[in-house]
């Protein structure tokens, strides 16, 4: 079933479209610079000050901003984190996509897919959000996994083996494999890797590039995931397959960041910067659609909801 679109210029002015259409270099500069800040702040706080909660805050504060760099790369991916077509396509993929293992083209093909079948059968990502609601003990389990770099691990173990290639290459064709595939990736985390050799401290990199990859960005990618699609209530209504979540201000520092959280205001109008989703919002609730939009308080109350399948008792 094809899911009826949001015309937005039955409801809105030119002015007001104009308004949340806007994309700006600057703007977008600024939230990946930002994101950037934060992580070297991070790093510093540690140097200055080593002890277990300045490492803890460090790798939770830089986890937070890898998804925050995905983030971005997704607004890139639908061309509207900058006005400037190739600075778009340049900063998405050299300071956000590929120092997080990603990359903005593949991830564009794939992405669009889902936002022309939202929650349908053909959406590539349902299975995100297909299994739930599930128990308590589910989740618990995949905290687990999450927070102790199990489900990065089998992540990235399993990008790298598709990136080898099949057994019928030779070692100069898998090392082409690897190199075609993954060359950005592997140059981006290696200027990493220098730039903290150069301060300095190479031992960094793995405690705070690669830890929190594995560990954190794995537990709110997973949030994200279940807040973003999980248990909507209608796949087939384009206000309520999707939901927007209120998130107070350490919540977007920890497991929000750069306005993820308005999800189905996203999916009304995706060409919209997500620095003006909030204006967006405010003009849907303006107009009367809170109502009908599915939009929750906070990501506690999300949680239960995804966390309502009752534990089977033993006979």
């Amino acid at each position: 079933m094809n899911v009826t679109r949001f015309d937005p210029t039955d409801t809105f002015t030119p002015e007001e479209m104009a308004q949340v259409r806007a994309r700006s270099d600057v703007t977008g500069l600024l939230c990946v610079a930002h994101a950037w800040i934060v992580i070297g702040a991070s790093m510093a706080l540690f140097a200055l000050w080593p002890n277990a909660l300045t490492f803890l805050t460090a790798v939770i504060l830089i986890g937070s901003r890898q998804l925050g760099l995905a983030i971005l790369m997704h607004d890139a991916a639908h061309g509207v984190l900058m006005r400037t077509r190739w600075l778009n396509e340049w900063v998405s993929q050299w300071l956000c996509a590929y120092p997080v293992g990603a990359d903005t083209i593949s991830y564009r093909h794939y992405h669009l897919k889902h936002h022309r079948s939202t929650q349908q059968p053909d959406d590539p990502d349902l299975g995100l959000s297909a299994p739930f609601p599930i128990t308590r003990a589910s989740y618990r389990r995949k905290f687990i996994r999450d927070i102790t770099g199990q489900t990065g691990f089998k992540q990235r173990r399993e990008q790298f083996r598709r990136a080898w290639g099949g057994k019928e290459l030779s070692i100069a064709g898998h090392l082409r494999s690897l190199w075609n595939k993954l060359g950005g990736v592997l140059s981006a985390n290696a200027a990493l890797l220098a730039i903290m050799t150069a301060f300095g401290k190479p031992h960094y990199y793995p405690m705070f590039w690669l830890l929190p990859n594995l560990t954190w960005q794995m537990v709110i990618t997973r949030i994200r995931n279940i807040a973003e699609h999980a248990v909507v209530p209608d796949n087939d209504d384009v206000f309520r397959n999707a939901r927007t979540t209120y998130a107070s201000w350490w919540v977007r520092a920890l497991i929000a960041p750069y306005w993820v959280n308005y999800h189905v205001d996203h999916h009304l109008l995706f060409y919209v910067p997500c620095y003006n989703l909030p204006r967006l919002h405010a003009l849907l609730l303006a107009r009367g659609f809170g109502p009908r939009m599915e939009i929750r308080k906070t990501y506690r109350e999300v949680l239960t909801q995804a966390m309502a399948k009752p534990e089977v008792q033993p006979a």
